[in-house]
This record gives structure tokens, sequence and C-alpha cells, in this order.
């Protein structure tokens, strides 16, 4: 089949024996399944089926379209002997295309500019541009069309470029890029909102330099409820993160079912692969964006302003800073007030809101004066 419609033969052939079969049954299957599978015209077979029952005036106020417009649907299906295609919206493309209309001169000095100094910005060759324009006495052409001009000679092979490192790929005998990356399509939050806590938790990791070390912390917060968690680690790696989830899972006090992480190298391999097995969907930010993952930012400049920077002494001692952080993870879940709670901690809104039996809650430790 040729897409889903299939071609001529292959539509003959399936018809072939039928009772009543002739050329004339095939072209019009094809077309029905045409328009079918476009929402205008079957929307336009709709209203003309809508129109043999209950005629015009009816018709234009059920659909919203104008007299003119239903009876010059009829007459192009009736020119087109019945053919339901036709009905499907022609391209409004425009015929003739405007052709960049760009002196040679501008181009040449472009191209020239660009050979003497590779690699420089359509802002710079513009600076240059317009100093030639003043001696030369040419119309110089705004930053946008030099960006165009320059992207249509690499197109045409008319601009000499950097010749990269090419590879062989072991596996597949190819020639590639050096350090060329792979690309994998990512999945993007897109808009969605979690419901309930757990229905979205956002990750991150903060650098720390100490006494001549470095030391990293892997953060997470319930975007719902506030639930936060913070852990500090020698090394960083996607071994640590999802130690890290491993953790987050057996301290919090509902199940995950969605996070959401920058696209770091912390958070590939070791840390995905659990993830999947975990049955969780991840969501990758768009790359230089933190405002999406805000709520894991704003945590991370709380933890550093109200315990980090008062107990930098200990960061070297990744088990004693440790402890300490828990002390005062406990604190900022149980009681600490948010404003984004109307003021009452994570743990208590959790509470009030997802939790029906609050005696059978298995985060009633927390309240204790233990």
């Amino acid at each position: 089949m040729k897409g889903s419609i299939g071609t001529r033969t292959q539509w003959k052939w399936l018809f072939y024996g039928l009772k009543g079969y002739t050329s004339k049954t095939m072209n019009m299957y094809r077309s029905i399944l045409k328009a079918s599978k476009n929402e205008v015209a079957s929307f336009r077979v709709k209203v003309l089926e809508f129109h043999k029952t209950y005629k015009t005036k009816a018709t234009c106020e059920a659909f919203g379209i104008s007299r003119p417009t239903l009876f010059r649907w009829k007459k192009q299906l009736k020119e087109h002997g019945g053919r339901l295609a036709s009905l499907i919206p022609k391209s409004r493309a425009p015929q003739r295309i405007r052709t960049p209309q760009t002196a040679p001169e501008v181009k040449a000095f472009i191209k020239q500019y660009r050979e003497s100094h590779p690699g420089v910005g359509k802002e710079t060759i513009k600076y240059a541009l317009d100093e030639w324009g003043l001696v030369t006495g040419l119309k110089t052409v705004s930053a946008s069309t030099i960006g165009r001009r320059v992207k249509d000679m690499k197109r045409l092979g008319e601009l000499m470029e950097c010749q990269k490192t090419l590879t062989v790929d072991a596996r597949t005998g190819k020639l590639k890029q050096r350090g060329q990356a792979k690309k994998r399509k990512k999945l993007r939050r897109k808009g969605y909102e979690p419901q309930a806590c757990g229905d979205l938790v956002q990750m991150d990791s903060i650098t720390r330099f100490e006494q001549g070390l470095k030391r990293y912390f892997v953060t997470a917060v319930d975007v719902k409820g506030r639930f936060s968690f913070a852990y500090e680690y020698a090394t960083l790696s996607s071994q640590s993160a999802k130690d890290f989830m491993q953790k987050f899972q057996s301290v919090c006090p509902f199940a995950v079912k969605h996070v959401q992480t920058d696209n770091g190298k912390e958070f590939e391999k070791h840390f995905d692969a659990y993830v999947k097995e975990e049955n969780l969907v991840h969501f990758y930010n768009y790359p230089r964006h933190p405002k999406s993952n805000a709520y894991v930012e704003r945590f991370n400049r709380t933890l550093q302003e109200q315990y980090v920077n008062w107990h930098r002494d200990e960061l070297v001692d990744v088990n004693t800073f440790n402890h300490g952080l828990m002390d005062y993870l406990l604190w900022y879940n149980t009681e600490r007030p948010h404003k984004g709670l109307k003021y009452i901690p994570p743990l208590k809104y959790y509470l009030e809101t997802e939790v029906k039996n609050k005696k059978k809650s298995h985060m009633l430790w927390t309240l204790t004066a233990s």
C-alpha cells in the first residue's frame, strides 16, 4: 500500500471478483477514504449530508456557514463527478515566491568577509558592511538578511567552511564527525500540570567548591506538595542520581509518577534505566531554559542560603554533612511554612489534602516527639 490509500493496481485486486465491481466503484472508494483522512473535507461532507435532509437555512444555522459557501461546495462536488476528495482544500501557498533581491556586490562582500574572518556572526558582518557601504555608496542590508545569505551560501556550497575531523564508526563503517552526539528525541513536559502529590517531581544538581574539593548535591521537589529532599555526593554520576532517586522514593509519603530533569549527564544511563524500570515518565527541560525547573531551582537557593552556606566546614566529609542535612530537611518538610501552600508545611498539606485516614499514614513518625 502506498501510504494508507494504495496504488490503483492494488485497489483493483482488492475489489476484484466482487459483484457489481467497476473502475468507477474503485475510484469512489478511493475518494471516500482520501476525504476521510482530511478533517476539513470530512466536515464538508457532513455539512452536505445534513443539507440533504434539513435544507439550506437549517444547515447554515447549524454549522455557521453562509449560503454561498454551501452552494460552492455543492458545485465543486458536482463538477468533479461526486468525488469526495474534491472537497479537500487546495494549497494556499503562493504560486510565485519572491526571490531575494540582494545586490551581487553585497553578497560578494559578505562571502569575502566571512571567509577572511571564519566563524563571525551576522552582527559583526553587519557592522563591517555598513562601514563599507558609506565608502562605496551602496545600500546595505539588515543583519537578518546577512544571516539568510550566509545560510544560503552554506547550503549551495559557495562558502568555504572549516573541515571537521571525520572518524569511522566501527559498528556501521560509516564516516561521522568526531564528537558528534547522536540525536535522541526527548520527552518534554509541554504544559503537563500535576493534580496530586507525586504527579511531578523536579530534580536538579548543585556543584560546590570547598577547600579545593568539588562536592555535589542532587535535589528534588514535588511540584504539587513542595515535599523536598537533597543529598550530598563526592562524585556526580548517573549512579549517584539513581541512588538519590531510590532514597527519595523511600522517604516521600507518596508514589512518584513523573520526574523532570535538565539534560545533564547525571540523569542519563543508570538513572534513566532505573526510571524506566520503575515505569516513571521522564520529562527533559528544553536546553538553556532553567525556568522549566523553577520549583527545584528555588529550593536550591533556599537550601544554600539556609543550610549549606552555614555548614561549609562539614562539606568535605560527606557522611557528616548528610547527617546534619537530614535534620534540616525534616524541619523543612514538617515545620517550615510555605507561602505556596498558604503557609503550612508540605507534610501537613499532604495529610490534609490527600490522606483520608490520617491515623494510618506511615509519615506520622515525623510528628512524634522522639
